[in-house]
């Protein structure tokens, strides 16, 4: 009997961690977002005696994920001996050995090379269509017009043409961390130009696609925020999980994080650099650099009230551009939103419980480094269904939420503020009549 017992707990310990691979592997797919993913599209625009000329250009399909300073970083393997003669909209970070060229030298030299976008601001002769924004790319919910970055590059390769042009390689997206994971690029259907008046279209030598897709797994080892909530009916308030991020180690000195009080705090922070993508957070009890509060404020015949505080903790990010997604079924009868913007994200069809919320245009789409200014609120008026609607069982909190396109923690479910019921009541009535009974009966029989 004692072999079964312990062949019974193997086999569950076995199952256990097979889930947990098989989950690790299928982490890239988002339930939310199931189709978004970054699009590389490499068009071959004109041949040149010892190569071709190609506009390279990403495609952000991606919902709510963007890519915020210091922006994205693309690279490559060459198929054979390629170089990188000029570049127009962007640059390679290293030349490589080019020494065995005598005359004119070409702009990248490397088997690999590392292309970054260039900087708002450079001189016009060196920019492209979409280029030169300091490899920052919006989400393409926010706004599909700025969710596309191009550059155009001339590839050197001897006796190339159509049928001895080789497809690059071991395609690399960071953006600006790891995360991204890119397949093999695959020709396609030659992409069409169409001049800016509409009465002509040319047409791409050669068209290949990359697509890359986001893994929270492989970004980051801990999350990167959590969810606090409280009520308008209940005194407490459910901070996020200890540890959530990260501890702080034992000792004087705190892990990755520094305290508030410090008191040459100015001095710890300053030169460290703003959009440092290591974060450096204050010291919490979760460790995050992010933390959302869901607050139900108000409770009136029709309507209830909610009030959403994101608070950053990160010394070394100002999150630019920054992006809330929160998964609620009230969400269909959001009735008026306050200072963010709002967009309505279906990703099952016909159900409308996923918001997409983001901050307004030089008022607060700038979220700043942790300190007074390090957070942004809002409050959001919905409209009760009386057939769903309810304060009870943790109803009025959200089920999901995303801060930038990475998945929040939630508290556990059973320390959700309770809904003050009949029972409770009666049960502390009870329990005072008992009390006072007892007591009378007491001093009756003091007396006589």
């Amino acid at each position: 009997m004692e072999f079964f017992r312990s062949l019974s707990t193997f086999t569950a310990l076995l199952v256990f961690l097979l889930s947990c691979f098989s989950f690790s592997s299928t982490d890239a797919f988002d339930a939310l977002d199931p189709n978004g993913n970054i699009t590389i599209k490499w068009d071959v625009i004109n041949w040149t005696p010892d190569g071709y000329v190609a506009v390279v250009t990403m495609f952000n399909f991606q919902q709510y994920r963007h890519i915020q300073a210091p922006g994205w970083t693309l690279g490559w393997t060459w198929a054979k001996k390629e170089v990188i003669w000029n570049m127009m909209g962007a640059q390679t970070t290293e030349q490589g050995d080019c020494s065995k060229f005598k005359g004119n030298i070409p702009h990248c030299c490397k088997k690999d090379p590392t292309v970054v976008d260039l900087l708002p601001g450079t001189p016009y002769n060196q920019q492209i269509a979409n280029c030169c924004k300091g490899g920052v790319i919006n989400s393409w919910g926010q706004d599909p017009e700025t969710a596309v970055s191009s550059f155009q590059v001339s590839v050197g390769a001897a006796g190339t043409t159509n049928k001895t042009v080789r497809v690059p390689k071991n395609f690399t997206l960071k953006a600006p961390g790891p995360g991204y994971t890119c397949g093999p690029a695959k020709i396609v259907k030659p992409t069409k130009f169409v001049t800016n008046d509409g009465r002509r279209a040319t047409q791409a030598m050669m068209t290949w696609n990359v697509t890359c897709t986001y893994s929270q797994f492989l970004a980051q080892k801990t999350p990167t925020c959590c969810v606090s909530l409280s009520s308008f009916y209940n005194d407490t308030i459910v901070p996020c999980p200890t540890c959530t991020c990260g501890c702080q180690k034992n000792g004087t000195q705190h892990g990755n994080c520094v305290d508030q009080d410090e008191p040459h705090l100015a001095s710890v922070v300053s030169g460290l650099g703003k959009n440092n993508y290591a974060p450096l957070v204050q010291c919490t009890s979760h460790m995050c650099p992010i933390r959302i509060h869901w607050h139900v404020k108000l409770n009136y015949k029709e309507y209830w009230r909610v009030k959403v505080t994101i608070t950053n903790f990160n010394y070394n990010m100002n999150y630019t551009q920054w992006n809330l997604v929160v998964q609620h079924p009230n969400f269909d009868n959001l009735t008026q939103l306050f200072s963010f913007h709002y967009k309505s994200l279906t990703p099952y069809g016909a159900i409308n419980d996923t918001a997409m919320l983001w901050g307004m245009k030089f008022y607060n789409d700038l979220l700043m480094q942790a300190g007074p200014l390090g957070n942004v609120q809002s409050e959001l008026l919905f409209r009760k269904d009386l057939s769903t609607f309810t304060f009870e069982k943790g109803w009025a909190f959200p089920r999901r939420v995303y801060f930038n396109g990475d998945n929040c923690v939630m508290p556990p479910p059973d320390s959700y503020p309770y809904m003050p019921n009949a029972g409770n009541i009666w049960k502390v009535s009870l329990l005072k009549l008992v009390v006072t009974l007892m007591l009378s009966t007491l001093l009756f029989f003091a007396l006589v």
